[in-house]
């Protein structure tokens, strides 16, 4: 009786569950995916982001609707007929018109110092003083030395006086004032050679004064108060770099010698541009003065120098400048922002804007490019507008939105009480990205950027009414 109930109990347990039990599963499942989902739709109805848009694609919505294609925003900048300057671009080096390393030229204590470290100085100027004692000793011996063989030397010129009188008389031998003659001269080099040791006695007490043999900026100085300083020293005192004039050695191709060349045999002035590295500032102005007389093998290019007055000393030896050559100047050229010139697939070519708010695709040829300017050769007219910002996602015939990018961006740094236009604006103030691009699409990102916080606003606001 016992096995046959166990039976029947596990017969019973490896039956399915019955049909209510199944269909209370189904509904709960059921329920769980709709609160899912309902969340998922309030969580992106919050964000603001139509339905079809998560991946970045305009077009169908989630409901079958079709969200209207904007006009892509763009500044446009006006074509010009301008000189335009034919540049060529180095790297340039400054080099110091001289460059002196002022040695003592005695040895002895050093007891002064007359610069600054880093000033300004000029050609004559005392730079150091040498203690003087030791040769304004050997200057006064010299001068001892002179005067005894002076005295000599007068007292042999009057023993020769008496001979040749004597002479005369026949009362003093021929031989006597032969011999005194000869004396007389012997006194007279011993004379001519105790001036030369006074004057080098003087020269090497002015030595022990050091002057600057060239104008420039003084160097670090090499040894300091007290030292015993020597002619043989390597480093000397100090160094005095030439800065006004400065020259600036740069290399150009080699391509560009004749031109060069050229106008330099016919004494016309090629000017030269220093600029910092980052190519924003412009440090100083001068002119070719020379070339090598040689080209590089290797690189095949020519050394330039260049001659700049450098008055405010803006240019320092052995600083790295960004040179600006200037070749030749075309006078009235065609001219387009140097943004507006895009290269792809139909080679070079520009985006022009007609009255339509239509851009039409131009092909141009690109020649000289002076700064921010290019000029260009192709089917364009001065007075017309091309695109300088908002190409990359432009084709030939779409409808573009022209604004004004000074305004767009000072509207975007404003802060509103809006949670997108206070967040974007402060996000584009300090440089961060704005959290409402997380949740748009890439195409409409540039079009918000470029709205107003208001304008912004009302966009977001017509998207929650149309349940997008």
């Amino acid at each position: 009786m016992t096995q046959q109930a166990d039976t029947t109990r596990s017969a019973t347990n490896s039956m399915p569950p019955a049909p209510g039990k199944r269909r209370k599963w189904f509904w709960l499942l059921l329920l769980v995916g709709i609160t899912i989902g309902a969340g998922y739709a309030w969580q992106r109805h919050q964000a603001g982001v139509p339905r079809g848009e998560e991946t970045g694609r305009s077009g169908k919505t989630g409901s079958g609707r079709y969200m209207a294609v904007a006009a892509q925003p763009v500044s446009v900048q006006v074509v010009q007929q301008r000189d335009v300057r034919v540049l060529v671009n180095a790297i340039g080096n400054i080099a110091a018109g001289n460059t002196a390393v002022v040695h003592t030229q005695v040895d002895g204590v050093l007891q002064a110092l007359h610069f600054k470290e880093g000033q300004p100085v000029r050609a004559g100027q005392g730079l150091a003083q040498i203690d003087p004692q030791p040769f304004q000793i050997a200057l006064v011996q010299a001068q001892g030395t002179l005067a005894r063989d002076q005295a000599l030397l007068r007292n042999a010129q009057l023993d020769l006086k008496r001979y040749r009188d004597l002479l005369a008389k026949d009362a003093a031998p021929a031989q006597q004032v032969d011999t005194q003659e000869a004396l007389v001269q012997q006194l007279q080099g011993s004379v001519l050679a105790d001036q030369a040791g006074v004057d080098n006695a003087k020269l090497q007490l002015s030595y022990t004064h050091v002057v600057a043999p060239i104008s420039g900026l003084a160097g670090l100085k090499q040894a300091d108060l007290g030292n015993n300083v020597h002619t043989s020293d390597t480093n000397g005192l100090l160094s005095i770099t030439q800065t006004q004039p400065v020259n600036v050695v740069f290399a150009v191709p080699e391509s560009r010698l004749p031109r060069i060349r050229k106008q330099l045999q016919a004494h016309a002035t090629l000017r030269v541009e220093a600029w910092d590295q980052d190519q924003k500032t412009l440090l100083a102005v001068g002119k070719v003065a020379s070339t090598d007389n040689a080209i590089d093998p290797t690189t095949g290019t020519i050394r330039i120098k260049a001659l700049f007055p450098n008055k405010d000393n803006s240019l320092f030896p052995n600083q790295f400048v960004n040179v600006k050559l200037q070749l030749d100047t075309l006078p009235g050229a065609l001219a387009v922002s140097s943004a507006a010139v895009q290269r792809g697939a139909p080679g070079t070519y520009v985006y022009v804007v007609d009255g339509d708010s239509m851009v039409s695709l131009r092909r141009v040829t690109v020649g000289a490019v002076d700064g921010d300017w290019t000029a260009v050769q192709g089917e364009l007219k001065a007075g017309e507008r091309v695109v300088v910002d908002g190409a990359d996602r432009l084709r030939d015939g779409a409808k573009v939105q022209v604004i004004d990018a000074t305004k767009a961006a000072s509207a975007a740094t404003q802060a509103t009480s809006h949670k997108h236009g206070a967040s974007g604006a402060q996000a584009a103030a300090s440089g961060e990205r704005p959290r409402w691009m997380d949740r748009v699409p890439p195409d409409m990102q540039d079009k918000l950027k470029a709205m107003s916080p208001e304008d912004r606003k009302a966009w977001f606001q017509k998207q929650r009414s149309q349940g997008n």
